[in-house]
């Protein structure tokens, strides 16, 4: 039953290509059987809508006269990169506000673009004679610049940690708030619907994927920072912690609000949530076995946050669907748990994704280059070293 990009390409733009969500195609697997699931569907979506930290935009504000190389770079008080040339800026979500600390930051000067509010821009240069000014302080709107776009170095990460804490004291973490002596536990996952858990060998999902970017057509640009093959797999071969991740680019204004938030973590800082769909052809079943695996079967790691260090303690796996039901046991305790993704905004992105492919004919597009695989090179830690010990 192998069919080819180009043949369901084909069948998109001829309206008669058949999509399902990641959940839809589960379930009907389940009743039919892979097989015949794999037969009549071409294509499944997927999303995931949950905190994404590495995330940022590159903004061109246009040039001033006279014009002004802007060395120090701040949008409503939050410092913005001043490395590039003369107006262009980089600004990452979790950068804190100089004056309102980690409950404002480029993640909500980022949503304040997007929601049509204005921003002040304030910006420094020593003068030179080709950028003369030396400062300036306007305003902008996200249809006053020239070019703004996400370029987001890892997002979607291939499943995460559950987190707990063994210890005496509340840990305000990237997970949230994680209550003392085993008093709750996170997690961060959109399960049977995360996109690289729906292709676990980076098989479709690769370099030039055409994907679902905070509402606006994007693509994967690269591997993910701390993309990391090789993490332990399950016999069906998914990563049951962290593993792979996505590079993406997106044009930020033809994002959504409703599809990027920003957020304020207490005693942690600021971050993002962004939502991301990407969708998988039904090539064969080798692909429809994996995107037939339902919350039942995908498992996660539980690691003891209340370790400081780079490798946590385990307490070994639990599966989305006990995570689900509200409550897992962990040294014998029960634990109550929570997730920080949102469930509800994943199954809305994978479903807005179907609509994309079915009424707008979003084409799927083949990867130019595939993400790393098992064999390249492994994760690598920063260790502590003198200049003379290298």
């Amino acid at each position: 039953m192998a069919k080819s990009w180009e043949e369901i390409n084909a069948r998109i733009a001829s309206g008669e290509a058949v999509v399902f969500t990641a959940e839809e195609f589960a379930s009907l697997a389940a009743d039919e059987g892979v097989s015949a699931a794999a037969k009549r569907v071409d294509v499944v979506t997927t999303g995931t809508f949950g905190p994404m930290c590495s995330s940022g935009v590159i903004l061109n504000f246009g040039h001033s006269d006279p014009p002004i190389r802007m060395a120090e770079v701040w949008l409503n008080d939050v410092a913005a990169y001043g490395g590039l040339a003369a107006v262009d800026t980089y600004l990452g979500v979790t950068q804190p506000s100089t004056t309102r600390g980690l409950e404002y930051g480029g993640a909500h000067v980022i949503e304040d673009l997007l929601r049509g509010r204005a921003v002040r821009l304030r910006a420094t240069s020593p003068g030179t004679d080709c950028y003369p000014r030396t400062e300036i302080d306007t305003w902008i709107t996200l249809d006053d610049l020239n070019q703004a776009y996400f370029f987001n170095p890892r997002n979607a990460y291939q499943n995460y940690a559950v987190a707990v804490n063994t210890t005496d004291r509340a840990l305000h973490t990237y997970l949230g708030t994680l209550l003392p002596r085993l008093g709750n536990a996170t997690y961060c996952s959109a399960g049977a619907l995360s996109p690289l858990l729906n292709d676990p060998t980076y098989r479709t999902i690769g370099v030039g994927s055409r994907i679902f970017v905070a509402g606006a057509p994007g693509y994967v640009a690269w591997e993910g920072t701390q993309h990391n093959p090789h993490a332990d797999r399950d016999e069906h071969g998914v990563p049951v912690r962290p593993a792979g991740t996505l590079a993406v680019i997106a044009d930020l204004k033809a994002a959504s609000p409703e599809f990027f938030s920003a957020a304020s973590f207490t005693g942690y800082g600021v971050s993002s949530f962004v939502g991301i769909g990407v969708p998988i052809p039904v090539l064969d079943e080798e692909i429809a076995a994996t995107l037939a695996l339902t919350d039942a079967d995908i498992t996660a790691t539980i690691y003891d946050y209340g370790v400081a260090g780079r490798s946590r303690p385990s307490f070994g796996t639990v599966s989305y669907a006990q995570l689900r039901t509200g409550s897992i046991t962990v040294e014998g305790k029960k634990v109550p748990t929570g997730p920080i993704s949102s469930l509800p905004k994943a199954r809305k992105i994978a479903a807005e994704l179907k609509r994309w492919i079915a009424e707008e004919r979003f084409a799927i597009a083949e990867p130019l280059q595939l993400l790393p695989q098992v064999g390249s090179q492994a994760q690598k830690p920063l260790d502590i070293r003198t200049g003379e010990a290298i």
